[in-house]
């Protein structure tokens, strides 16, 4: 297999294999050499007819925008319509809803355009241009160097933007490091902040298999929503008004309902968030071994208790729904890491390369000179921090994110110490936020993540209070329920709490209840552990060679023998636009299982079960799939290389059309943050087909219809 030869495994090079091609690769670096191997594969596209900064409105990727740097979308008509996941919209329609009116339930259809909703905070990002600003930054760097001072990261993003934010007036600059500093790139972006959602399916559709299906195939999701683009008359951004006009954009994905076969060649072009390909060995084997399985403990039992109330109470359910949506699918991500890291053997992938990197270090003496200590420094310096950064992920996981109430108490003692009267919050803040809780759930979160804490870090972390109380005691459960009992703030006292001025430092009465607010058991035990005490411990052991440096360096010493091989190159994703490309294609994801690409609509029936909330279908949705055909298409499966922040993003053919969205990956793929999996890396798609088939036979969304048409 590919994966077990040399370095040349790792990236893609000018002699290009017949296989799949991994690669999350700058759009502005499309060159010849990789614009002949999409062709190759292909493509009836020039490369500029994907980014030509020179010719706005022209290019596939003027089509394509960033939601928030979490998702990806793209405009599919010059009305300023926008198309994107479910999964990404499912906050915004969760914020929308309510017992009453519950939108994810049972969907939300704007059938007019004033039923059209603002969403507060949305942004969308258009790319204008990407520039190389790698002389500019290092020249910066080192004139702060002569000067003795350090240059990081976030004072010179904040140099760089300011000037180029200052000569292009009405774009947002972001810079962005590629390769640990080795190179660095200048993003403009026209930012739209009038968003209004338009559609978005009942979550019984959109998410039709829930957990249980979440990356696995065969999938059957109709995965998308959508919204609408507003701007001001003259069509530049501005602020929500009732003013604004769809935004009529140059450019538009053309939508394909041709369909497509095994083979095809396939694109995506989106803003993948994170991938981990240039790490050491060290820090992969500390998170595989020791990081991702604590959070994965943690997780998984929050996930256990709040499934069981959910599934108890409708109320629950609509109160939790998204803040469990968000927990679920990290830590099924997080689990299936683990996994694949052992399955595919990627911790002896990267000894390998160090192997390799290691000679190529020896073999010059200024390498030597500078890297020739560097993998053994790791080696010791995980060696002598392991187990402390274990603590501080303990501490994280079970007190600063182990229940919502945790999140409350933070804000109510920041309040509480703030000097400036009011800064949290108005009337009615604290009473709003309580009243988002279920605190049976609350409880049994917290009491959950209290014993975890307690049984798993060191007493000498523990705070001067969480040590006077537990005392001799090892029945850490109790004294977790003690906590949660003796406090006031766990009855909802805080309802009332700062009703004279609305904050928690006011004069009189709201003195006194500041005073009786930082010392309820609930904020003693979750405040007074400070996360400096695991920071302190962490630097002591680090003895000047702190992990981020190393690591930095590692990168640096990579990259420098990628180049020094003449090997192509594509940086870690870091929410940039992206390009990957690759094929139509089932899986064989174990021995004797073969799949199929493609999923059809009577896979939805096949795995309907009432009991199981998962996978229930509603009367009109069951009505509406007994008029579709049987082997009508819903997802479908290619090789293209993505990661967390492709969600949303436009799956397109050879001619560039759209054939429908990235929402998924699969089981298997789930080493691909840290090392692309040949044959197993896919890319689940939901097929536009089956989205427009929603849209008009189900929906019956026909403004729509005729504003696509």
């Amino acid at each position: 297999m590919k994966r077990f030869l040399t370095i040349a495994a790792l990236v893609l090079t000018c002699a290009f294999t017949a296989g799949a091609d991994e690669g999350m690769w700058m759009v502005n670096a499309i060159n010849k050499a990789l614009e002949k191997n999409m062709r190759a594969r292909g493509l009836k596209l020039r490369a500029g007819e994907l980014y030509n900064a020179d010719a706005p409105g022209s290019s596939l990727c003027d089509a394509v925008v960033s939601l928030d740097f979490g998702c990806t979308g793209s405009l599919i008509s010059d009305q300023g319509l926008l198309i994107t996941n479910h999964h990404c919209a499912f906050a915004d329609v969760h914020s929308l809803s309510s017992s009453e009116c519950n939108y994810l339930e049972d969907g939300f259809w704007a059938f007019e355009a004033s039923e059209e909703r603002h969403i507060p905070g949305k942004k969308a990002f258009f790319l204008q241009k990407v520039i190389d600003v790698t002389e500019e930054a290092q020249s910066l760097k080192a004139e702060f160097a002569a000067e003795g001072k350090d240059l990081g990261i976030r004072k010179l993003s904040y140099i760089i933007e300011k000037k180029y934010n200052q000569e292009n007036p009405g774009l947002e600059a972001s810079l962005s490091s590629m390769w640990a500093g080795e190179k660095y790139y200048l993003a403009l972006y026209k930012v739209y902040e009038d968003l209004r959602l338009v559609a978005a399916p009942p979550v019984g559709i959109a998410a039709y298999g829930g957990d249980t299906d979440n990356w696995e195939w065969p999938q059957h999701k109709c995965d998308f929503a959508l919204y609408r683009i507003y701007c001001s008359p003259t069509g530049e951004p501005a602020g929500y008004s009732e003013d604004n006009v769809p935004l009529n954009s140059p450019a538009k994905l053309t939508i394909s309902t041709r369909g497509y076969k095994e083979g095809d060649f396939n694109m995506v072009i989106g803003y993948p968030g994170r991938t981990d390909r240039f790490s050491s060995s060290y820090k992969l084997g500390f998170n595989k071994d020791m990081g991702l399985p604590v959070s994965n403990l943690v997780r998984g039992e929050q996930m256990r208790i709040a499934r069981r109330w959910m599934d108890s109470n409708p109320k629950t359910r609509l109160k939790y729904q998204d803040w469990y949506f968000s927990l679920s699918n990290v830590q099924e991500l997080n689990v299936g890491q683990v996994q694949c890291w052992n399955r595919f053997g990627v911790l002896q992938e990267r000894r390998q390369r160090e192997a390799e990197l290691q000679e190529w270090i020896d073999a010059d003496p200024a390498r030597q000179a500078r890297w020739g200590s560097l993998l053994k420094d790791l080696e010791e310096c995980y060696g002598a921090v392991s187990e402390l950064q274990k603590y501080r992920i303990w501490f994280r996981e079970t007190l600063v994110r182990g229940c919502r109430m945790s999140l409350i108490v933070s804000r109510l003692s920041n309040a509480a110490r703030s000097k400036k009267p009011g800064r949290e919050a108005g009337k009615g803040h604290w009473k709003e936020m309580f009243e988002e809780l279920d605190l049976g759930l609350e409880k049994e979160l917290f009491c959950c993540s209290a014993q975890m804490f307690l049984e798993n870090v060191p007493r000498e972390y523990w705070s001067e209070y969480q040590r006077e109380i537990v005392g001799d005691r090892k029945d850490y459960a109790a004294i977790a329920e003690e906590v949660w009992e003796g406090s006031r703030l766990s009855k909802g006292w805080c309802t009332d709490l700062c009703r004279e001025n609305g904050n928690c430092t006011g004069e009189g009465r709201g003195r006194q209840r500041k005073k009786e607010l930082l010392n309820d058991t609930l904020v003693r035990f979750l405040q007074e552990v400070k996360i400096t005490d695991f920071n302190e411990a962490i630097n002591a052991a680090e003895k000047g060679h702190s992990a981020m440096e190393l690591e930095h360096e590692f990168t640096k010493a990579l990259y420098g023998m990628y180049r020094d091989k003449g090997l192509a190159l594509y940086p870690d994703a870091n929410s940039t636009m992206r390009l990957t490309y690759g094929r139509v294609g089932g899986l064989n994801p174990r021995d004797a299982v073969k799949n199929g690409w493609q999923s059809h609509a009577r896979g939805i029936l096949e795995k309907e079960n009432p009991e199981d909330y998962d996978f229930r279908l509603k009367d009109d949705f069951k009505a509406f799939l007994s008029k579709l055909e049987a082997d009508y298409p819903v997802n479908f499966l290619n090789d293209c290389d993505i990661t967390g922040g492709n969600s949303g993003s436009p799956v397109l053919n050879s001619k560039g059309e759209l054939i429908g969205l990235a929402f998924d990956g699969n089981k298997e793929s789930l080493a691909s943050d840290a090392s692309y999996t040949p044959s197993y890396n896919k890319c689940v798609c939901v097929d536009i087909r089956y989205i427009l088939a929603v849209l008009s036979r189900y929906a019956h969304l026909d403004r729509i219809l005729d504003e696509l048409h």
